[in-house]
């Protein structure tokens, strides 16, 4: 059993409404938790106490020091002390290299995602590697979306390669843009999640957000510009390269994608896993690996990435849909 003495000021905060935060932690980590005023015992096996302890004295000290503590950082926490126990949770959500507007858009869920987060905000080329569900395509939206709105950068440009997933779309009607927007969707849909359907639609209009396939980029040099190419696992080699000289002064780029998700035609070799080999060591470019540990949407959905991991490992799959 742990014994803990919490500020007086946070006790309400930290219990959460009807004590939902400690009932949260009683089932995720098995333990039981006891509370007469401010002080608190947890009680279950080791590792359960630990966290719950280290957790609720960091959020302790993370309200007195101006911090927000709800039911998402709670969740977070518990993740993030389940990968390392030693982390420093309040630096962890206090983390002063991440620029305030930032993080009024998007809180890091996990350690990888808040490297991720550190490596953009430090490296001019980022690549960002690992299954769906991790956050690699909605932390880089949200991060060019701070950047935009910061006026560090003048324009955000998101591509794609316009590859179907298994699928045969067939003709689609209407003009080149009606034509590729379906492939750039998710895009669209982390934008409008972060900034709101009217401010990235008048962004838009005002060519401050450009939103393209990824054949659009050829010839051009961007400058000041975040520059986002997702789905990279889809590029093959001359589009990739293409993509990686098209940066030009105070720009910022991330590539996102998923290895094990391959749709290129004809058995070519993905773009992203050629460059990842090639620019393994280059200075000041980083490489941030997501695992299905990351994942960070529904719960059922980590479950259902790691038994496919296991099937196609026991299959000895090569990541190419059949």
């Amino acid at each position: 059993m742990r014994q803990l003495t919490l500020s007086e000021a946070n006790v309400e905060r930290l219990f959460g409404i009807k004590d939902e935060n400690l009932r949260y932690l009683e089932e995720r980590l098995g333990v039981t938790v006891s509370a007469r005023g401010t002080s608190l015992s947890v009680s279950g096996d080791e590792r359960g106490e630990q966290i719950a302890a280290r957790l609720l004295s960091a959020f302790d000290q993370l309200l007195s020091s101006g911090g927000l503590v709800g039911k998402d950082e709670y969740r977070t926490g518990v993740r993030v002390l389940e990968e390392d126990l030693d982390i420093d949770l309040v630096e962890f959500f206090l983390d002063a290299g991440i620029p305030e507007t930032l993080k009024r858009l998007v809180v890091p869920r996990n350690i990888n995602q808040r490297l991720f987060i550190q490596a953009v905000c430090k490296h001019d080329y980022v690549f960002a590697v690992g299954p769906a569900g991790t956050g690699k395509t909605y932390l880089a939206v949200a991060m060019a979306a701070a950047e935009l709105l910061d006026k560090r950068v003048r324009r955000i440009v998101l591509a794609r390669p316009a590859v179907e997933a298994g699928e045969r779309l067939g003709f689609l009607p209407g003009d080149m843009i009606e034509k590729v927007n379906p492939y750039l969707r998710p895009v669209y849909d982390a934008l409008y999640d972060i900034l709101g359907y009217e401010k990235v639609t008048k962004l838009i209009e005002r060519q401050a957000i450009e939103i393209a396939p990824l054949a659009f980029m050829r010839g051009r040099t961007l400058n000041d510009a975040f520059i986002i190419l997702d789905e990279a696992q889809n590029t093959t080699h001359e589009q990739m390269k293409m993509f990686l000289t098209r940066m030009g002064f105070h720009s910022k780029t991330v590539i996102t994608g998923d290895i094990t998700q391959i749709d290129l035609p004809g058995g070519l070799v993905s773009g992203l896993v050629e460059a990842l080999d090639i620019l393994q060591g280059t200075p000041d470019l980083s490489f941030i690996s997501f695992t299905h540990r990351d994942v960070v949407r529904h719960r059922l959905v980590q479950e259902v990435v790691d038994r496919y991991e296991r099937w196609e490992a026991r299959k000895g799959r090569n990541g190419r849909r059949s």
